[in-house]
């Protein structure tokens, strides 16, 4: 059987009781007109509309330990720039399990939308690739330096997958975040102020 595409091993330090997936892996509960809201031929797609193809394992980033005690994620694991990123650039897509409400882990903190108009998300909570490492800002930083967009990446024969990219933010209107990230620096986003009332709601 042939490996999947794009696929050319491991990254460096992934885990090994999470399966890498170089290209999402569907629901088999999706309905047909749900995947066909997430999959469609390059030629439906708007004129100028760009479309990625992302290297796999990504040359951008790379899975470091947290070594750091005053780090939230001490003891984990957190993802870091392989190399200089400027503004806007884009990292990499967050890549996991398609699915909808139908089967949805509730207990999950590795669960993007990825189409809320048909309550799609991606989950990469028992599989995905290196973006399910990125850690959230608070705690880190005084605040993130990328964020998550919606990105269609070349699935090949023709046809494109709608999927949530990690990018780089833009300098801003001060120029504040010109530099974009230092190879070596951590890639921090925001979580949501959602996701953190969930968190201590289940804890509580």
């Amino acid at each position: 059987m042939p490996p999947p595409r794009g696929h050319s091993g491991l990254p460096k330090g992934w885990s090994e009781n999470i399966i890498y997936l170089p290209a999402p892996s569907y629901s088999k509960k999706l309905s047909a007109d749900k995947i066909k809201a997430l999959v469609c031929l390059k030629s439906d797609l708007p004129p100028g509309a760009q479309i990625f193809t992302p290297s796999s394992p990504s040359l951008n980033v790379k899975i470091t330990p947290i070594s750091d005690s005053a780090h939230p994620a001490f003891g984990q694991n957190g993802l870091f720039a392989n190399q200089h990123l400027l503004p806007d650039a884009f990292v990499l897509p967050y890549i996991g399990y398609v699915h909808d409400q139908a089967d949805t882990d509730a207990t999950s903190d590795y669960d993007l939308s990825l189409d809320r108009e048909t309550g799609i998300g991606v989950d990469a909570t028992k599989m995905g690739n290196e973006a399910r490492f990125i850690n959230d800002f608070r705690g880190v930083s005084a605040a993130p330096n990328a964020e998550f967009r919606d990105i269609y990446v070349d699935a090949g024969n023709g046809k494109v997958e709608k999927l949530v990219g990690v990018f780089v933010l833009s300098a801003g209107k001060s120029g504040k975040r010109a530099k974009g990230i230092a190879r070596g620096q951590e890639i921090l986003v925001s979580y949501g102020k959602g996701f953190w009332t969930e968190r201590q709601s289940a804890e509580g």
